[in-house]
């Protein structure tokens, strides 16, 4: 099967903005203020916008395939949002892959459901649990429980919200790069300033976080073997050597050689 690890990264939708609090008039940036302004008086402290209301600027992602890995993200720099999810549907309904994220059933995937919605992106194979193909009955990518989308968040804490931790501490604790370049909450300042490539870069360092926590899951899980699990990540390794760009030379530099014996 083919698995799919996706991230997405996000910034205020300020055209929703401007629509739901009647902002006409004001800048981008000032929308985003009024609407990150709310969301603290919302919550008593913090400005994470609910997901209907952030826009996707990047989707990245790690392929495995046969006998190949690639790591890409969606689309162009300047695509538009509507083509970046598009694109990601389109995958689902043509591939069937396994999806695997970090908190993607918490924020992600809910974030790509409000976009299609809003663009009216049909994904019949995506949202399919059991009316078109008997085995999405009990194998879907909507049900929390089942494998076709495995969120590593939930799974790795046994679906208990206090036992959740952070992608970056956990790719670190394992050896891994965790977060380079930026944080989630620098994304909005690096989308105003432009750095759109900076953002998309920024994405595949997280995705590849996430593709190597996994590949330690299905070593956990027995689905790998430590031969199999050092030739996975030797895979890895030589395909982001072939690729030879900054990012990923800088992630490769900061991966320490595992020592599972």
């Amino acid at each position: 099967m083919n698995v799919l690890v996706f991230d997405i990264e996000t910034v205020p939708d300020v055209a929703a903005g401007r629509r739901l609090h009647a902002l006409e008039g004001l800048s981008d940036k000032e929308v985003a203020d009024v609407m990150y302004h709310l969301r603290r008086q919302e919550t008593g402290g913090s400005d994470f916008l609910r997901l209907h209301q952030q826009r996707i600027v990047a989707i990245s992602a790690v392929l495995r395939s046969r006998d190949t890995v690639k790591v890409w993200s969606l689309g162009e720099p300047d695509s538009p949002e509507s083509e970046l999810v598009k694109r990601f549907f389109d995958g689902i309904d043509r591939f069937t892959p396994m999806l695997v994220s970090w908190n993607g059933g918490g924020f992600d995937l809910p974030v790509l459901h409000y976009r299609a919605l809003l663009y009216g992106v049909a994904a019949p194979r995506y949202w399919d649990t059991g009316d078109d193909d008997r085995d999405f009955r009990w194998n879907n990518y909507l049900s929390r429980y089942h494998a076709r989308h495995t969120d590593l968040m939930d799974v790795l804490s046994g679906y208990q919200s206090r036992a959740t931790a952070p992608l970056d501490e956990i790719a670190a604790m394992l050896g891994f790069p965790g977060k380079m370049g930026m944080s989630g909450a620098q994304v909005w300042d690096s989308y105003q300033s432009g750095d759109i490539a900076g953002i998309r870069n920024y994405c595949e360092t997280d995705v590849l976080n996430t593709y190597l926590v996994y590949l330690r899951f299905e070593l956990i899980r027995g689905h790998l073997d430590h031969g199999a699990y050092t030739a996975e990540c030797q895979r890895l390794r030589e395909t982001l050597t072939k690729e030879d760009r900054p990012h990923l030379n800088e992630f490769l530099q900061a991966w320490k050689t595992e020592d599972l014996a």
